[in-house]
């Protein structure tokens, strides 16, 4: 199969890339620069010039294309409406490309947006719809609604955590923030609940669903349903020599920034479908493993 990616370069998409290129398929990724292009190359992949504002790149990618994973995203957030926007035409754009081919096409997506469509506690799991009110809801809906014009599309939602060597995303911004604060810290008692996935699992599970995952299907991104949020500040206090202490929801913003609302966010997730239905077995260590192994901690 000739592969489309969308985000080829990036920490989860260069993962992807090397899962399909390593089961034999092609992959086209999309870069928007000559550093990007460079990569890929060397990876093995072929490359097409273009970005995530630019429709025609990705109507020409998707055209020639067996099939296509959408990965990339701006994870703006000072302009997050914007972000969320952008994604929307980009599906939008691909779905029209592929429409009647029956082909398949693979939408990312994140379980934190449960968090406010979910009674408080109620683990999440691929039967839970979405609506265009929340993050990403939008796009999920244009995506999977592709799948009565004839495309054999499907979301997977990622968790909030999704780690391994090399990761730039939550966990290392909290690691910032301990350094520069002096405590590794949590909300209120720290029993909310984190999803997480390795890397390396999830890349998997991108290469499953794009051969396999049913038409208008969900699927869910995580190996860990839930880490209490205090497991992670002990884990990031201990390694860094700082005290855990617990803060209020009123201390958050000054103390989290833009990640306040994620740190008190309780998404437990299940992933139970995903995995029989895909027989997907994540292998890779789980968030509190990885963490103790050191790598998060390195300067």
């Amino acid at each position: 199969m000739r592969v489309f990616v969308t985000g080829a370069t990036g920490f989860i998409g260069s993962a992807v890339v090397r899962e399909l290129l390593e089961a034999g398929h092609q992959v086209v990724g999309l870069a928007r620069s000559g550093t990007a292009a460079a990569g890929l190359t060397a990876a093995g992949a072929d490359v097409l010039r273009g970005a995530l504002d630019d429709l025609d790149s990705l109507r020409s990618g998707a055209a020639k294309a067996d099939g296509v994973i959408h990965l990339a995203f701006k994870h703006d957030f000072s302009d997050y409406a914007g972000a969320i926007a952008a994604d929307l035409r980009a599906v939008e754009t691909i779905g029209v490309a592929l429409e009647g081919t029956g082909k398949p096409f693979v939408v990312t997506s994140g379980t934190l947006m449960l968090t406010s469509l979910l009674p408080p506690g109620r683990l999440g799991t691929e039967e839970d719809a979405t609506n265009a009110g929340v993050p990403r809801g939008a796009s999920e809906n244009a995506a999977l609604a592709l799948a009565e014009r004839g495309v054999r599309s499907s979301i997977v939602r990622l968790a909030p955590s999704v780690h391994g060597e090399g990761d730039h995303g939550f966990v290392p911004t909290l690691i910032d923030i301990a350094r520069d604060k002096g405590v590794s810290a949590y909300v209120g008692d720290g029993l909310n609940r984190w999803p997480a996935v390795h890397r390396l699992d999830a890349a998997r599970l991108f290469r499953l669903a794009v051969e396999a995952a049913p038409a208008g299907s969900r699927l869910h991104g995580a190996s860990d349903e839930g880490v209490p949020f205090r497991e992670i500040a002990g884990v990031i206090g201990r390694h860094l020599n700082l005290p855990v202490v617990s803060i209020s929801r009123e201390e958050a913003d000054a103390h989290f920034g833009f990640l306040s609302a994620f740190v008190s966010a309780d998404n437990p997730t299940s992933s139970a479908m995903t995995q029989e239905r895909l027989g997907w077995q994540p292998v890779n260590p789980a968030l509190i493993p990885d963490l103790e192994q050191g790598h998060y901690f390195r300067i």
